[in-house]
């Protein structure tokens, strides 16, 4: 896979984790995320992602 294409799909579901995130926090809390939450539930899951497509060379 190239590296744009590992980027775009690594974008999208670290912006998507982080709006999914913030969903359940509003659904659980009633109030918004913090925002260094989000990123950080972001974050993680760009650094998986990444790894996951660099395994399927």
């Amino acid at each position: 896979m190239t590296f744009g294409k590992r980027l775009l799909i690594t974008l999208a579901v670290m912006v998507i984790a982080s709006f999914v995130v913030g969903l359940i926090w509003r659904g659980a809390f009633d109030a918004r995320i913090p925002s260094y939450l989000s990123g950080l539930a972001g974050g993680l899951s760009a650094l998986a992602a990444w790894e996951f497509l660099r395994s399927k060379k």
